[in-house]
């Protein structure tokens, strides 16, 4: 997923400072004593980390011989700080990886191959395509903790009072935010300029950033270019919100649709708790979540995200087997419900999703929608090519750039990604 976490840096460097890492710790396993591994959790600190926190409580009553040192690290620092701390022999036993980073590190030989282990003792519980993007090249590296996709979430309330119904496409959206802007006064929809947030517009007309088969980068093709120009046309209109260029223009989307001033976003379920909190929703059943619109092709659908656990392949054999009984522990269906109805996020076997955690509608919402989720390709550098989008889509929303000047120069930038690529 795509998101800010709120935490300082100092409170994580501090935190970091702190933690003996992989195999390094050595803890009394010689003696034995028990072996202590470090996790390092990169949930939200504030709104996920304490149920994960008790989580690890339960995980070392129920296992002596193991304990858990726990760091909560800001989800926006930790992939460069894994990455530093596994060149130096000094990683976590255990990481919360967000699903793009899984085949980085796998690349690189940081994660260690789950298949066959106590970790995936339980594979065929988990949703299959969630276990098959934890794998590069045939190997399992992570094992799924939770899941998300973006959906088109929208205020129930609002849509009934303009009469309006739920879009199955952008034009359909177009016309909706009009009528309500019309007739309830609120904006009707309020587009993200990020580009995590545009891919629905690419697999709307049937392309991505890149075609990792065909090693080809596609990013400014015709197919993209009229998914991405659809995008910007949802920027100018009645009852289209204008482009927020700004840095804090998460926040301030956000909090419009919380309060009720624009009815419908594009968003992920790791919100929910958030939107629950807001004066809109004081009434969950007020929250509507469905598909994103279709494009052109009649294909709709988002990216599949979320968060694996894997194992730093340079721990010694003790932490490893610790560590592996830890991840079992943290991804059984138990710990999921545990972790859905505390965190209202998605777990990612079945057996999880038990009547208390479909009693969330957020949930249950989300759960609607995950069938149209779109797998990310195992292609190592594929999580870092939305930072170009993320540089230019502002330009090109504020209108500093044209459309072709700016999908240009990311198609200049992820070349450099992946320079095997053709263009």
């Amino acid at each position: 997923m795509r998101r800010g976490i709120a935490a300082t840096a100092l409170v994580a460097s501090l935190a970091l400072a702190a933690t003996a890492c992989g195999g390094d710790d050595g803890g009394d396993s010689e003696s034995g004593g028990p072996v202590t591994i470090t996790y390092w959790d990169t949930s939200n600190a504030t709104n996920e980390a304490p149920t994960y926190k008790a989580l690890v409580k339960e995980f070392e009553a129920a296992n002596k011989g193991v304990k858990v040192n726990f760091v909560n690290v800001p989800f926006d620092q930790a992939q460069n700080k894994f990455d530093t701390a596994a060149g130096s022999k000094g990683a976590p036993d255990v990481l919360r990886s967000e699903v793009g980073w899984t085949p980085a590190f796998a690349k690189k030989g940081f994660f260690l191959p789950l298949d066959g282990t106590e970790a995936l003792a339980e594979q065929d519980k988990f949703q299959p395509n969630l276990i098959e993007q934890a794998k590069y090249e045939g190997k399992t590296y992570g094992v799924p903790l939770v899941t998300d996709t973006l959906a088109f979430v929208y205020n129930k309330a609002l849509f009934e009072k303009a009469g309006v119904e739920v879009p199955k496409t952008w034009d359909d959206l177009k016309k909706a935010a009009a009528t309500i802007k019309d007739k309830t006064g609120a904006d009707g929809y309020w587009a993200s300029t990020a580009g995590y947030y545009a891919q629905p517009f690419l697999y709307g007309e049937g392309t991505d950033t890149v075609d990792a088969e065909a090693k080809k980068v596609t990013v400014n093709s015709a197919e993209a270019k009229k998914g991405y120009g659809t995008w910007l046309s949802l920027f100018d209109g009645k009852g289209l919100h204008k482009a927020d260029t700004t840095a804090d223009a998460y926040a301030h989307i956000q909090e419009a649709f919380v309060s009720g001033k624009v009815a419908s976003i594009i968003q992920g379920p790791w919100e929910i708790t958030n939107f629950y909190k807001g004066s809109a929703f004081k009434d969950k059943n007020n929250l509507g979540i469905a598909t994103v619109p279709a494009g052109s092709t009649g294909k709709a659908g988002a990216p599949t995200g979320g968060h694996n656990l894997s194992v730093y392949a340079g721990s010694d054999k003790a932490h490893q087997e610790a560590a592996l009984k830890f991840v079992k522990f943290m991804t059984s269906a138990k710990s999921q419900e545990t972790v859905a109805l505390k965190n209202s996020t998605l777990p990612t076997r079945d057996d999880a999703y038990t009547a208390k955690v479909k009693a969330d509608p957020g949930i249950a919402g989300f759960q609607t929608v995950l069938p149209a989720a779109q797998p990310r390709p195992a292609l190592p550098e594929y999580s870092s090519l939305w930072t170009p989008l993320d540089d230019e889509l502002p330009q090109i929303a504020g209108g500093k750039k044209s459309l072709d000047e700016g999908l240009g120069d990311v198609e200049t930038a992820i070349a450099k990604l992946v320079p095997d690529f053709s263009k």
